[in-house]
């Protein structure tokens, strides 16, 4: 045996020209099996690869079944559904919040009821003045043709209804505008300057005279009822509402003809668009009395809530925003009402319709100077008493 240098051991030279053994898959000399280029002998690599590729379950694969690519796991339903729940509601709040920013920017707070002087005490729940004014702000020769309202300048009250919210219910009543009563003494809304009494006069008088101030005063001074809140709409705002909600359904009880205010209606449920319905809550020489006017105008202000404030209407971005828009824009309130007041109210005159409450004239004694009317006031005091008290209203008007 001859030693061959760097060898690291003892043997013969081997010979570069001898072929070496083929590897046997079962040839374990070495714990080697032959794989990975080992020619049998132990501890030695010849480099030589059997070309084996590895596959699914050769035990080489990192996923399920010794694979490398795998199986993929099943999607975890349950998180998406929490995050996609999380993602509507957040979006839902960003909605909402906004709504109410803009919606509570574009009210006309320009009535404060603070310069009101000698207030009566606050009885139970809450109180609205919605008045219907004549007021053609805005409207241009065209609309006005078309609403049939007349070119008159300045604005006067068309239609005053006193809405109750308290423990017992909901009740309406509608103060007619040729009511008789006394114009107290008063603080001017501009001037400041307190006036005297200007004396017994029509209801509307009061308007005319000083605004709405002067209307919440002299309400408060001849019922004892403290208003808590006022709205006011001129005649544009309120077709601008009803057609914004796409129209409004009404049982009209008779044939109905009207040249001055327009109104020309058959018998029978029908839907009024907002040209219509201003014609209708507007009849007046056809009605035949003040008195009954306003309980068309109750009827339609209820049917027009009822229709309002609704899921379809609430929910629905393409009907909510053109109605809030066309009301907020023409709504005149006081300083202190907000969102959720004028919502509350909206509501009330729901439930006059649903028939959970009270609708009527404020209770008539008989004719008074200049085709007035005169209240009987120890049916006044009654129901004023009930409704500061929050009790059941059992006082009738005409």
């Amino acid at each position: 045996m001859t030693d061959w240098p760097n060898s690291g051991g003892v043997g013969p030279r081997p010979d570069p020209t001898r072929a070496m053994p083929t590897p046997q898959r079962g040839d374990h000399h070495g714990g080697h099996g032959g794989y990975g280029g080992y020619d049998g002998r132990a501890g030695y690599d010849s480099g030589y690869n059997t070309g084996q590729v590895y596959t699914a379950g050769s035990g080489r694969g990192t996923g399920p079944g010794g694979g490398y690519g795998g199986t993929r796991p099943a999607p975890d339903w349950g998180r998406r559904l929490k995050v996609g729940s999380v993602t509507l509601l957040a979006v839902l709040l960003v909605w909402s919040v906004g709504t109410y920013f803009w919606a509570d920017s574009k009210l006309r707070r320009e009535i404060d009821l603070s310069t009101v002087i000698d207030r009566p005490e606050k009885g139970e729940g809450t109180t609205y003045l919605i008045v219907g004014s004549d007021s053609r702000e805005g409207m241009s020769d065209e609309e006005k043709k078309e609403l049939h309202t007349g070119s008159a300048e300045g604005k006067r009250t068309d239609s005053m209804i006193l809405l109750h919210d308290g423990p017992q219910g909901v009740t309406m009543v509608s103060l007619p505008r040729d009511s008789w009563v006394t114009i107290p003494e008063f603080k001017g809304s501009e001037s400041g300057r307190t006036f005297p009494s200007r004396g017994a006069a029509k209801l509307n008088a009061s308007y005319s005279m000083d605004g709405a101030t002067l209307l919440v005063r002299t309400v408060e001074y001849n019922t004892g009822l403290r208003i808590d809140h006022y709205a006011e709409i001129g005649f544009g705002g309120f077709a601008e509402i009803v057609d914004a909600v796409g129209g409004v359904e009404m049982d009209i009880p008779r044939d109905i003809k009207d040249k001055k205010s327009g109104a020309d209606f058959k018998k029978g449920r029908q839907t009024l668009n907002g040209a219509e319905a201003l014609a209708f809550v507007r009849n007046r020489y056809e009605a035949g009395s003040d008195l009954e006017r306003t309980k068309n105008q109750q009827k339609f202000l209820a049917a027009l809530a009822n229709q309002t404030a609704t899921p379809s209407t609430v929910l629905n971005p393409f009907r909510l925003y053109p109605t809030m828009g066309a009301g907020l824009d023409t709504l005149i309130v006081d300083e202190e009402m907000g969102l959720f007041d004028l919502a509350s109210m909206f509501w009330a005159m729901k439930d006059v319709t649903g028939g959970e409450g009270v609708s009527m004239n404020m209770p008539i004694a008989g004719a008074a100077p200049q085709g007035s009317l005169k209240w009987d006031m120890p049916k006044v005091k009654q129901l004023v008493e009930q409704l500061k008290n929050g009790e059941k209203v059992t006082v009738r008007g005409e």
